[in-house]
């Protein structure tokens, strides 16, 4: 690789080389790295090498769970990784394998990941231009990749530039804690004038809670071990489906809980991850982007066996309105979904977007009816539990229009264009203002319209479909997963993931 000094300098600082990541990551024995001895090399008068230095792309093919996979890793002993030191054939063949042969790509990402450098200009003798002549190709499969096959990215160090949109041109991106990403580093960023470490910079709080990253954890092996995870729900391409596996999850467990888990008191809030550990086969939640949009929670499970995005609301954060990042991490896992054939299933528990003069700044109503076109221009099986709240436009984002979905509601739930808190004041204002009891006028008001606001009078004209028993929502969840098994159909979808 970089030479002895610069692998103990990788490993003194906490790090693996590319070649220990990439044997982590895979099965045992089963990397096949393609231009292991390609690199630049100095010949003196007699043709004779006097020096090579490796190229510090390291790519090939290998199996994770059994599966091929194609993996791509920058060696940071070689010049960081930057482009001066690379053969710009060998990222680009990667994605072409991964694109061509239909395989899942893992990224192992360190340094600019062959981005450039500004001594590129004296080693090449010229300025780059980016994406110059054929320079374009790489970018292109950057993205494309994402609507052909899993694409996961692992920031195991400081990554800029390339490296950094290769990170985020991704499915499913994670870094480790003492890892950094930002556009440019320190030194670029010091001319503006922001004096910021690595960290303060880019660090995980910061990538995670933005959604620049979708998770961070401790360790490399941990990082290895959540892109295996990862991909034991997708298919190697779009043009398969999700695996199903067996699971001892008996499909008709109940659980007592889930008849109380929502408190009478609407002013309450309760957790929402218990509710989804409950129903989902035992352990199969990977939830993703946790810090990021936190009015919803997003990720992949399986029922009686079968692979599903699973969509929820918190009412732990804004009381589960929709906030503009909250929108945009729907129109992402969605896009997801839809891509790679995977069942819906939303746990909603949504009181509308959010309001209030830092929502109209973030332009929350714009993100919002983005998240309404993403959810309406899904193909993928659908199910929706109404577990309590849904108001306003963002309540109408909790099924696609115009096509089958299932929908069930719990006896907690709560519906309406408005809440009634707030809302009879803007209704009744002129009954109220007339009353010579004003407070004992909106208290009739009030218990008037919730007798009429049950769930079970909506249900009398069949505007939901089903009221249900809580604890039989597992059943009807993993019945869902079957009935969309067969439904199902494999092929790109008309509107691909974009990062």
């Amino acid at each position: 690789m970089g030479g002895a000094d610069k692998v103990k300098r990788q490993r003194d600082q906490g790090r693996l080389t590319v070649r220990e990541r990439i044997d982590k990551m895979l099965d045992p024995k089963t990397f096949h790295e393609v231009g292991a001895i390609s690199g630049i090399a100095e010949y003196n008068e007699a043709g004779e090498l006097k020096m090579l230095t490796p190229a510090n792309c390291v790519f090939g093919r290998g199996k994770v769970d059994g599966r091929p996979v194609v993996v791509v890793g920058d060696d940071f002993t070689v010049r960081g990784g930057s482009a001066d030191a690379s053969i710009s054939a060998k990222p680009l063949m990667a994605e072409e394998m991964a694109h061509d042969f239909r395989l899942p790509i893992i990224r192992v990402i360190e340094g600019s990941g062959g981005g450039g450098s500004v001594k590129t200009i004296e080693t090449k003798g010229a300025s780059n231009l980016p994406g110059g002549v054929g320079g374009t190709r790489w970018y292109w499969y950057t993205t494309a990749n994402m609507a052909r096959v899993p694409v996961v990215g692992l920031g195991l160090g400081s990554v800029a530039g390339l490296g950094a949109a290769r990170l985020a041109a991704s499915h499913y991106s994670v870094m480790t804690k003492s890892s950094a990403m930002f556009v440019a580093g320190p030194p670029v960023v010091a001319r503006l004038g922001q004096a910021l470490d690595k960290q303060e910079l880019g660090g995980w709080q910061i990538q995670t809670k933005a959604g620049g990253v979708d998770h961070a954890v401790d360790t490399e092996e941990e990082a290895f071990d959540c892109a295996r995870r990862f991909l034991s729900y997708l298919p190697s391409s779009v043009f398969e489906l999700p695996p199903t596996v067996k699971s001892d999850d008996d499909p008709e467990r109940t659980d007592e809980a889930l008849v109380s888990v929502v408190p009478r008191s609407r002013r309450q809030i309760y957790k929402m991850r218990p509710i989804i550990e409950s129903v989902v086969d035992k352990g199969s939640f990977f939830e993703m982007s946790q810090n990021f949009g936190r009015p919803i929670i997003a990720g992949l499970a399986r029922f009686d066996g079968r692979a599903v995005l699973l969509l929820a609301g918190d009412p732990y954060h804004y009381g589960g309105s929709w906030t503009a990042e909250a929108c945009q991490k729907v129109v992402r896992y969605v896009d997801l979904a839809e891509t790679f054939h995977l069942p819906v299933v939303y746990l909603m528990d949504c009181p509308g977007f959010m309001i209030g003069l830092d929502a109209e700044k973030a332009a929350t109503i714009r993100h919002g009816v983005r998240a309404m076109a993403a959810v309406n221009q899904t193909t993928v099986p659908w199910c929706t539990i109404i577990i309590r709240n849904s108001f306003g436009v963002a309540g109408v984002v909790h099924q696609p229009a115009n096509r089958l979905s299932l929908r069930y509601a719990w006896p907690s739930a709560y519906w309406g264009s408005l809440p009634l808190e707030g809302g009879i004041e803007a209704a009744y204002r002129a009954d109220i203002d007339a009353a010579d009891d004003p407070k004992a006028k909106m208290k009739e008001i009030e218990d008037r319209l919730n007798k009429l606001r049950s769930p079970f009078r909506s249900a009398e004209k069949f505007w939901v479909e089903e009221i249900i028993d809580p604890r039989k929502t597992r059943s009807l969840i993993c019945e869902f997963a079957r009935l969309a098994e067969p439904v199902r159909t494999p092929g790109v979808a008309t509107m691909t993931m974009r990062p």
